[in-house]
């Protein structure tokens, strides 16, 4: 290959060789940014820190259904050959515990703090597209409100999002109905599509420019780029899910009495696990923690659920005491009335809380019940 030490400009397509994202990897780290992205842990991917590409999870994949996950061989030595793991995004941008501030008492005052701690820039590496429209539906929340997080804010400010195109679909995927993936279209610096022994690198920022400058590559063939077209193609066809969202809202807004949320609820263990690796879901709860000697406290942030039965307790009572309106509560929030507040849906179709649901509750299926279709 004739490679050049140089990189080319924002909007363009090069090529590199798959030890050159090592070299990325090690300027991300020399430039202050702390690199996380997919590795292997406690037998799934999930998201930690990569420091060489040997922390990517190299000859990997995953297999999942409704209620399972597994890991398994490759016959190749694929970098990214996986769906999606337990973990998102999220937990860098909106951590699930946070400081907000603290209050000093005084004989006859008191001082608040808000909390300044150092912000971390983070790189992440192996983004898909669903995470993508998740980080995207996130800003909607914390940031394009009538009130801006400012804790949100100076995280996400400083993240650099390399993205990867999906080469693969679990079988709880269900994105291309979504139309969240498998391609990225926006929202990052960088995207790869990885090639046999290659990567196509899209270059969308400057930043992401400056990351890949003196990187050796060379400009991507239209074959290259074709190949990865049809990569993606492969992918989105291979999906088994879909989501018809077709006047989605207004039919769950119509059927909050159906009998399909009385089954659902004889099954749902209201673990709180769909919406914990959900990569939208932002329900929090706000405790003041007060220090032993009573001199301090501590307003914390922490993640919560709305499948905790504490989370809709109220002064007056708990208006969801079961879980047959706590899920309708979830799935009606996720698929209607986010879209009244937001103007998207909260779901991206990762399928994640179908695999991590211990019971393999399928939003798919409850969805598509009401409307009465037939899987």
């Amino acid at each position: 290959m004739n490679s050049s030490a140089g990189i080319a400009p924002t909007g363009e397509t090069v090529v590199i060789e798959k030890p050159v994202l090592g070299a990325i990897i090690d300027r991300l780290w020399r430039d202050g940014y702390t690199v996380v992205g997919p590795t292997l842990a406690e037998s799934a991917i999930v998201i930690d820190q990569v420091r060489a590409i040997d922390d990517l999870p190299i000859g990997w994949t995953d297999e999942q259904e409704a209620g399972m996950y597994r890991l398994r061989r490759r016959e190749d030595r694929a970098y990214f050959g996986y769906a999606v793991g337990p973990h998102s995004w999220k937990q860098y941008l909106f951590p699930p515990k946070t400081t907000l501030y603290s209050i000093e008492f005084h004989a006859d005052a008191m001082t608040v703090k808000p909390n300044v701690d150092p912000v971390p820039s983070y790189a992440f590496l192996g983004v898909r597209s669903c995470d993508l429209h998740a980080i995207e539906i996130q800003d909607r929340v914390f940031l394009h409100g009538p009130y801006v997080d400012r804790h949100y804010q100076a995280r996400r400010e400083k993240a650099l999002i390399i993205a990867v195109h999906c080469a693969v679909a679990a079988s709880t995927c269900f994105c291309a109905s979504m139309g969240t993936g498998p391609r990225s279209v926006r929202g990052f610096d960088l995207a790869l599509t990885e090639l046999e022994g290659e990567f196509l690198v899209e270059i969308a920022t400057p930043r992401g420019a400056a990351i890949c400058d003196g990187i050796p590559s060379r400009a991507a063939t239209g074959y290259e780029l074709g190949a990865a077209a049809r990569i993606v193609d492969k992918t989105r066809d291979s999906m088994k899910r879909s989501l018809n969202t077709n006047g989605l809202p207004d039919l769950l807004y119509q059927n909050l009495e159906h009998p399909r949320w009385d089954q659902v609820a004889e099954r749902c263990l209201s673990c709180t696990n769909c919406t914990m690796v959900c990569p939208t879901c932002f329900c929090h709860a706000l405790e003041d923690v007060p220090a032993l000697d009573g001199a301090s406290s501590e307003k914390i942030r922490q993640w919560d659920s709305c499948f905790n039965p504490d989370h809709a307790h109220m002064a007056g009572g708990n208006n969801r005491p079961d879980i047959r309106s706590r899920y309708r509560q979830w799935l009606t929030h996720k698929l209607a009335s986010w879209v009244d507040q937001y103007g998207v849906s909260g779901c991206v179709g990762c399928g994640r809380c179908v695999t991590w649901c211990p019971v393999g509750i399928d939003i798919t299926e409850e969805a598509a019940a009401i409307r009465g279709d037939q899987q």
